[in-house]
């Protein structure tokens, strides 16, 4: 396997990054990665990587962090996305920190009070143990070494406790030094491990005698401890599970088991500072004879500060972020951004969705904790507890590297260069895109799809409403064709489930509004057919029919049909990007003697599909079988059968969380759900 290797100048340095992949960079790769580099390590802060879909962007951005030799944040729009980059670049760089960073809720519902109904919703979360330490091992990372790539999603630019004082909260270990055992235990409990000698499990410790374990909050296996009187004698790493001490370690470095953990001394500063807050706050609402909210005010920050002092955490201490940390009011939080230092390299993929989603965050967040504070459910201060502006992101970012087909408004502003992309080392061209008349559109579309499905396609069909969708679905299925609808309405997990079943050709037909565009990896998919392309606006822009029409780029026989009466400005653009798309590569393909072929990914690699019932398992990983609908429906199984399935259930979804296949993981914790319900377990 050919290497390229990026060494170490000096301590403190560049970052030492080995690339290592099975090809080198092809066809406009080289150009498209000597441009940014030179750019961007020449002192040019923004750029733009301008790149069409199968043209191997992700291989690219690993070149240019190789090349650049810096710690690199990746920022993506969606948790399946950044799940798919944190494996590809794991793969790039099997010696590098490679860590993923992204939301540890399964659900989350935030706090919130609607006053019109005199409504308080709690906030009500399922924290994923898994993505928990993901998270962590990511802080832990970048304050261990600089050959780091994080991947992460939006959650990046919320509030986490500051580098600085996380990093004081750091135990060093090593072989001779003194220390002795039950000191390491009262220093690992005021970090927020929890003592426990029977269930190893991250963020814990267990004492046994002249040994203690830690099990690392960003970590599946132990560190063992060993004590000859009040001094270290050695280090050893040790199997959670059997408990097995392995190979000596020459030191260690143990991080807080949350990120939300504060100096014993200046947690009581903040709650001296909470408490004149809120006697603040309790003036001001008692002037303006505000008496309910006043005492709903001082019961529940009362509790809270009662759980401080005696546990140093509190249900929500998020909430309490600023005064705990003596930040002024209006003070931006410290986020995971500040833990790379200054000299890092930010890569923002598909950004013309990320950027708008960044840009939106913070107003979301303060109308909705600006009704928590005028209505005494929280302090003033609680408001500080948010993510960054749009702003303050793009100041904390010192050079940014935008990724995609279509960069957005801001992006074109302000990037200093840009590297264009739209050589696809398969060969494959943009798809033909043809313009059809919008009368008898429906009609023309029917038999569009029952061909395209005799030659083994399949169909994506793009509308304008939700309506629309389930309407024509309905009406397709009506003429004997298969069809399904996809839109908001559908959960997550549905999505991916009924992307995985047009995979397999359980149907021929897909109609959605806007989920059918980035992100979606369907090489079966041969038609992409818009209705009404001529109605202008958000969902037929020039970026979004762009966008669309790649669904289909992914195979030899892609064609995108626009239905239209007018050429718009957005169809006359992707008419224009595409022929011009398509005379590159032709040209690129005769002199390379290259023969396009249809992209290939076995279905049983899709996230959904292997949590799927009846889809295949992954290679090289046995799959539990499913307890099946019998045994969940069937009251007179036995009790001992129902343990069984449950305890095989939950070890697939915990294997397939570990793997990052969280979709699948999700899919076999509603089967674990249904069971219980099932059998009242």
């Amino acid at each position: 396997m050919p290497e390229t290797r990026f060494e170490n100048e000096r301590a403190g340095g560049p970052a030492s990054f080995r690339l290592a992949a099975p090809f080198a960079p092809m066809g406009d790769q080289p150009e498209a990665i000597d441009a940014i580099v030179r750019g961007l390590g020449g002192g040019a802060r923004r750029a733009i990587l301008r790149g069409v879909t199968g043209s191997g962007k992700t291989f690219t951005m690993a070149n240019v962090i190789a090349r650049l030799r810096r710690p690199t944040l990746v920022i993506s729009h969606n948790k399946t996305l950044a799940a798919q980059l944190y494996a590809e670049l794991k793969g790039f760089f099997p010696d590098n920190a490679v860590e993923y960073f992204i939301s540890y809720y399964d659900y989350y519902q935030p706090e919130a009070y609607i006053p019109q109904t005199d409504t308080y919703i709690e906030k009500d979360a399922s924290i994923n143990e898994d993505l928990e330490r993901f998270r962590l091992a990511a802080s832990h990372a970048l304050l261990g070494r600089r050959d780091v790539i994080i991947v992460a999603s939006v959650s990046c630019i919320y509030g986490l406790l500051s580098p600085e004082d996380y990093r004081g909260l750091m135990i060093a270990l090593h072989p001779g030094q003194e220390l002795s055992r039950d000191a390491l235990a009262r220093q690992l409990t005021e970090i927020q491990y929890q003592r426990n000698d029977y269930d190893p499990r991250p963020g814990t410790f267990r004492v046994r005698g002249d040994r203690l374990d830690v099990f690392p909050s960003y970590s599946t296996d132990g560190v063992r401890v060993s004590f000859f009187g009040d001094e270290i004698e050695g280090l050893r790493a040790v199997n959670a599970l059997t408990g097995k001490a392995g190979a000596e370690l020459p030191s260690c470095l143990l991080s807080p088991a949350k990120q939300f953990v504060m100096p014993k001394s200046q947690l009581m500063g903040g709650v001296g500072r909470i408490r004149a807050e809120l006697s603040e706050r309790l003036a001001q609402l008692d002037a303006a004879g505000k008496l309910l909210e006043a005492q709903r005010l001082r019961q529940r920050t009362e509790y809270d500060l009662a759980m401080l002092a005696e546990m140093g955490y509190c249900t929500g201490i998020e909430n309490y972020s600023a005064p705990l940390a003596g930040r002024a009011p209006g003070v931006p939080p410290p986020t995971l951004i500040d833990y790379f230092g200054p000299d890092f390299l930010c890569i923002i993929d598909e950004s013309h969705v990320t950027l708008p989603q960044i840009r939106a965050m913070y107003n979301g967040d303060q109308a909705r904790k600006q009704i928590l504070v005028d209505n005494g459910f929280r302090l003033p201060s609680a408001k500080d507890n948010r993510p960054l502006t749009f702003d303050e992101f793009d100041a904390r970012v010192p050079r940014v590297l935008y990724v995609s087909a279509t960069p957005g408004p801001h992006e074109r502003a302000v990037a200093e260069l840009e590297a264009e992309q739209v050589i696809r080392p398969t060969g494959l061209l943009d798809p033909v895109v043809e313009v059809r008349p919008l009368a008898g559109q429906v009609d023309d579309l029917i038999e569009e799809i029952r061909a395209n499905a005799e030659r083994g396609g399949r169909t994506l069909v793009a509308a304008l409403t939700k309506r629309a969708c389930e309407d024509l679905a309905q009406y397709l299925a009506d003429v004997g064709l298969r069809a399904e609808w996809l839109h908001s309405d559908l959960d997550a997990i549905a999505r991916v489930d009924l992307l995985g079943r047009l995979r397999r050709g359980a149907f021929d037909a897909l109609i959605g509004v806007n989920l059918l565009r980035e992100g979606l990896d369907l090489p079966e998919v041969t038609r992409v057919a818009i209705l009404d392309a001529d109605k202008e606006g958000f969902l037929r822009s020039e970026t979004s029919l762009i966008q669309t029409a790649g669904r289909c780029a992914r195979n030899v026989e892609g064609k995108v049909i626009l239905y239209a009466d007018q050429e718009t400005p957005a169809i006359r653009a992707v008419l224009r990007v595409t022929q011009d798309h398509r005379a590159r590569q032709q040209a690129y393909n005769a002199a390379h003697g290259i023969v396009p072929r249809t992209a290939r990914r076995a279905i049983n690699e899709d996230l959904a599909a292997e949590g799927t019932p009846g889809a295949p398992a992954a290679k090289g990983r046995a799959k539990a079988p499913s307890p099946g609908p019998l045994l969940a429906a069937e009251p007179g199984v036995g009790r001992e059968e129902v343990l069984a399935a449950l305890a095989r259930l939950e070890a697939e979804m915990r294997q397939a969380a570990e793997a990052l296949e969280f979709e699948r993981a999700a899919l076999l914790r509603d089967e674990l759900r249904a069971l219980r319900k099932a059998h009242a377990l």
